[in-house]
């Protein structure tokens, strides 16, 4: 076992990249839960978003046309979803579920032609002075946009939340669906702006595992990030804030874990490739001891008649 081989400079570097698919879905997840809807689909919308970036990036040559492909992927899913509960009225645990199902096939059937390809590779921002920082240039500076864009999305959804009228009516609608309605909001149209918004977060989050995170394509891919991004949200307290905290903490085990692997530790493989899950839903589960109470009309259908 060789502990000296282990950075702690590129740890924490990668801990960022690792975290920023998990950090994507679940910011998108917790506006749809703030608008009052459980979405129990982020998997397959992880995973379809997945395999239409890389598709449309190997194809193109462009990661950034790949993404923009990966984020109307999961939105078409995401309205799939939106249809069933919000239109016809389904349920929404059993809707979210079909929906992850689905996924999972569909990415299947499609990504059958890309295996074994490479796509091209995404650029790294290169920030002036920053990132030449010791230490903290190679940490916090060297990353690629979508790593920004994650923690820009961390900081403007809990402003739009906290501050803004569009985050306040969002808020009574998920508390009190009744209510905003008899106010005049136009609830399904909220609530189906949230669950689109949503299938792009999450379709992001899955294309940046194929496009970056790992820069191929293989069928299961997101294996269980839609349902780590699902606790976080929970465990989070429906906070943004939290949400970051715990993709960083399931990234920096999750990335450990691997450097463990690496050093030869004398821990049989397959605790160390479980610690991540473990280790993320027990601290979390300590983080909620003070949680807010949910969205009041969290996965609750309405209709206008009622």
């Amino acid at each position: 076992m060789d502990m000296g081989s282990i950075s702690p400079e590129l740890l924490l570097a990668s801990l960022m990249v690792a975290a920023t698919p998990i950090l994507l879905a679940a910011l998108g997840e917790l506006v749809v839960e703030r608008a009052g809807v459980l979405n129990l689909g982020v998997e397959g919308m992880m995973i379809t978003g997945a395999i239409c970036g890389f598709a449309v990036a190997v194809n193109s040559g462009s990661p950034a046309i790949g993404f923009v492909a990966a984020a109307g992927g999961g939105a078409v899913l995401a309205l799939l979803f939106a249809l069933l509960t919000q239109v016809a009225l389904a349920n929404q645990v059993a809707s979210g579920l079909a929906l992850t199902l689905f996924g999972l096939g569909l990415s299947s059937l499609l990504g059958q032609g890309y295996v074994g390809i490479k796509p091209p590779p995404v650029a790294k921002l290169d920030i002036p002075l920053l990132g030449d920082i010791p230490f903290l240039g190679r940490v916090l500076f060297s990353h690629d946009l979508m790593v920004y864009l994650g923690l820009a999305l961390v900081g403007l959804i809990w402003w739009v939340l906290k501050y803004s009228r569009a985050g306040l009516i969002l808020r009574a609608v998920g508390e009190n669906h009744d209510a905003a309605h008899a106010l005049g909001y136009k609830v399904v149209r909220i609530r189906v702006a949230a669950i689109l918004f949503g299938g792009a977060c999450a379709g992001l989050g899955g294309a940046y595992i194929s496009l970056i995170r790992v820069p191929q394509w293989t069928e299961g891919m997101t294996a269980g990030a839609g349902w780590i991004a699902l606790a976080l949200v929970v465990f989070a307290s429906w906070k943004a804030g939290r949400v970051l905290l715990g993709a960083w903490l399931f990234g920096g085990v999750t990335v450990l874990q691997l450097n463990l692997q690496a050093a030869g530790f004398a821990i049989p493989v397959e605790y160390l490739s479980m610690s991540p899950y473990l280790i993320t839903i027990l601290v979390l589960v300590i983080m909620a001891g003070d949680k807010s109470r949910a969205p009041a009309s969290l996965g609750r259908i309405f209709h206008a008649s009622q």
